[in-house]
């Protein structure tokens, strides 16, 4: 696995909204391979492989990660902000950021010391607003470089962990990975057109993917993305979704999706034809590109999802199996290698 290029892929910043630099990352890794590249209005990326036949099949991976928006800088130069997808208000206590304004400049996220907070304070749920970056510089500092409305990143570089990879942005960042890495695989003998696209917006509500599903009206569609592995301790068999090292997981449903049972069976089958290891997966809350994929053509998309089982999700030290990762790629590129020899049931005009 080429962890340096997964490492690049995983480190750059890109919060929703603002993927202009792991957009053009991206960019400069399709241009290596025979593909058509685009890029719409929204700013998704999309790289085209013809097939032998024309119907078309999509997959998204989508490029932003969680972070935040500078929405004030106070006298003394401290910023305050908004978030911008979800967290977890406690994982922000002693880390690090960076605010993308006219230069990236290291901040820390601070809160009221510990020795000084009432009992009360010291018991109560911790508060998004409880939270303030500290730069280090005076305001007349600050501003001369942030406003309000930079970007804020999380800082925190990717390292391998036994046969894991740990990073601020598994999330999406594997996925993007696996898309590249399938593409370099595929040629145009393929059965049908295949769409890769990176999308934009993913964790403020799909939004580059709806764009992007809507423009290309795909006939098959595959979701990437992670998923929760809850395999540690004080899980309960039935809390667990996924569990790292047990294979690719392949996406039932989630809170915004029910997965078509042509593709689940398709899936299935595909893994096992190819000795892939899988798992099921069915995700109680949270959803991902693949609603969009689904529902955004004008006739729907026969849609399923390839997700990545991954601990410790939303929070800095994302952690994912690196042969999980491989047996995504492999799922996906066999599975887009051999959608025609599927029968996928009635389609169409019934005469």
């Amino acid at each position: 696995m080429n962890i340096e290029s997964l490492k690049k892929i995983c480190e750059i910043p890109g919060a929703p909204g603002h993927e202009h630099r792991i957009r053009e990352h991206v960019i400069q890794e399709l241009k290596k391979l025979n593909v058509e590249i685009s890029i719409d209005k929204m700013g998704n990326v999309t790289a085209l492989v013809k097939g032998k036949e024309p119907k078309r099949a999509m997959a998204a991976a989508h490029m932003d990660e969680i972070g935040f928006i500078v929405t004030h800088i106070d006298d003394k130069g401290f910023v305050r902000f908004n978030t911008l997808g979800g967290f977890d208000p406690k994982t922000l206590t002693a880390q690090r950021v960076i605010v993308h304004g006219k230069k990236d400049i290291i901040g820390v996220m601070g809160s009221k010391p510990i020795h000084i907070m009432t009992p009360e304070e010291r018991t109560k749920t911790a508060q998004l607003t409880d939270y303030f970056i500290d730069l280090g510089l005076p305001k007349e500092e600050v501003e001369k470089h942030i406003s309000i409305g930079d970007a804020v990143t999380r800082e925190r570089e990717l390292i391998e962990m036994g046969n894991c990879v740990n990073c601020k942005s598994i999330d999406n960042r594997i996925s993007v990975f696996i898309l590249l890495e399938t593409l370099k695989q595929l040629d145009n003998t393929i059965p049908y057109d295949f769409y890769a696209a990176f999308t934009v917006q993913e964790e403020v509500g799909i939004r580059g993917a709806s764009v992007a599903a809507h423009h290309i009206e795909p006939d098959f569609a595959f979701g990437l993305d992670t998923t929760i592995a809850f395999d540690t301790p004080g899980a309960r068999p039935h809390e667990m979704v996924t569990e790292l090292g047990k294979g690719a997981a392949i996406k039932i449903m989630d809170s915004s999706t029910i997965c078509d049972t042509r593709m689940i069976a398709f899936l299935k089958n595909t893994a096992d034809k190819h000795s892939i290891k899988w798992q099921p997966e069915i995700l109680p809350a949270g959803g991902t590109d693949t609603a969009a994929l689904q529902r955004n053509g004008k006739t729907g998309a026969i849609a399923g999802a390839i997700s990545i089982p991954t601990r410790h999700i939303h929070q800095v030290i994302e952690m994912a199996d690196k042969t999980d990762i491989q047996n995504c790629i492999d799922l996906l590129t066999k599975a887009i290698q051999e959608l025609d020899k599927h029968d996928w049931g009635l389609v169409g005009k019934i005469n």
